[in-house]
């Protein structure tokens, strides 16, 4: 697969997703700076983590309107599979490619810890290489990942099995003490109604070697490949 890993001023986990999917998946992954306005040719978009312009105004406020982002509902809109994670999360909400919006954390901190993510569904582009009830550590790194929306997108999201990662203990429980943010429904990763834009508050290229602490974060981009080779089969 070829990949684009978006990069906007203040972005700062694009060489991360760079590395992990070149050296670890073997794939071919592009920087493609924030002011291109063409994403033809790559098969999948990765919007990586960072502050994209210093935050101001509130996350993912401002890199809405890069030239780029124009590009990516383009991609989005042709079924091709986009993720955003952390910022990149933030940066699809506002562009209005999923719904809601991630706030202050309720600890007011920054957090920076490991967390458990419990698969929800295992039957999406991003998540087909484990199953329903998987485990997977993968850190956050964040001020404002509090997933919010109103009762009836939550609802939806839930009856059509759109969360596909949620925040749990370690033995896969809901618990307020495994949610690092206060997220509604401990709610970790989500999907749009198509099921090919993924937004998700934890790094899995962060969890993508042994030497770094585990490598279940490779599930995520594992999954995308093997969707890929599926489509082409």
């Amino acid at each position: 697969m070829k990949f684009a890993v978006l990069t906007f001023p203040g972005t700062w986990s694009e060489r991360d997703c760079q590395y992990v999917l070149e050296h670890e998946m073997g794939q071919t992954a592009d920087l493609v700076w924030h002011r291109e306005s063409s994403l033809d040719g790559y098969d999948a978009v990765v919007i990586p983590g960072g502050f994209s312009y210093g935050d101001h105004l509130r996350t993912g406020a401002i890199a809405r309107f890069s030239p780029v982002m124009e590009a990516v509902q383009r991609h989005a809109d042709a079924g091709k599979p986009v993720i955003g994670i952390c910022n990149g999360f933030q940066i699809l909400c506002e562009s209005h490619l999923l719904p809601g919006a991630l706030m202050r954390n309720d600890s007011l901190q920054f957090r920076c810890v490991p967390t458990h993510l419990r698969i929800e569904n295992a039957d999406t582009i991003f998540s087909r290489a484990g199953h329903v009830g998987d485990v997977l550590m993968v850190p956050v790194s964040h001020g404002e990942g509090s997933y919010y929306a109103d009762p009836d997108t939550i609802a939806d999201l839930e009856a059509n099995h759109r969360v596909v990662f949620r925040y749990v203990t370690p033995d896969g429980h809901v618990t307020p003490e495994a949610n690092p943010n206060g997220s509604l429904n401990s709610i970790a990763g989500i999907i749009n109604a198509h099921g090919n834009v993924l937004g998700m508050m934890p790094h899995p290229e962060r969890s993508a070697e042994a030497l770094l602490g585990g490598s279940d974060g490779l599930v995520i981009f594992r999954s995308m490949i093997e969707s890929a080779v599926a489509v082409t089969a």
